[in-house]
């Protein structure tokens, strides 16, 4: 794939303690913060702990960014250590997939829509 440059989305910072606003992502049981609720686009996540996603992407940050609709599978079958497979994280709005890039958790983020509408206007759509 040509090297277009990424979009930056947010960044995801594991945690054990709830969060104010948190959302339930039932796919892979975590609690998530809305990272454009903060200032420096942070998201927390506090996996549940019968979460299937384990090693690096659970324990380590990750950078997302915002990819071209259409790419995400091109992206993720560039030689990099996949970590979660894509899925389409909330439904109609948004796929994403994880991999290990240069020693870095990355979120690639297909947005189907409007990136704002991400996040659910009432809590627990996810």
């Amino acid at each position: 794939m040509d090297r277009v440059r990424l979009e930056f989305d947010h960044v995801g910072i594991p945690c054990t303690e709830a969060q104010p606003d948190e959302t339930f992502v039932d796919a892979t049981r975590v609690w998530v913060t809305n990272p454009r609720q903060h200032a420096q686009n942070l998201e927390f996540l506090r996996y549940e702990d019968d979460s299937t996603v384990t090693g690096p992407l659970r324990e380590q940050p990750h950078v997302a960014y915002r990819v071209p609709m259409g790419t995400l599978e091109t992206l993720m079958a560039e030689g990099d250590d996949v970590l979660l497979e894509p899925w389409e994280a909330q439904k109609g709005v948004v796929r994403v997939g994880f991999v290990m890039k240069d020693g870095a958790c990355i979120e690639y983020m297909e947005y189907m829509g409007d990136p704002a509408d991400w996040f659910p206007a009432e809590r627990g759509e996810s």
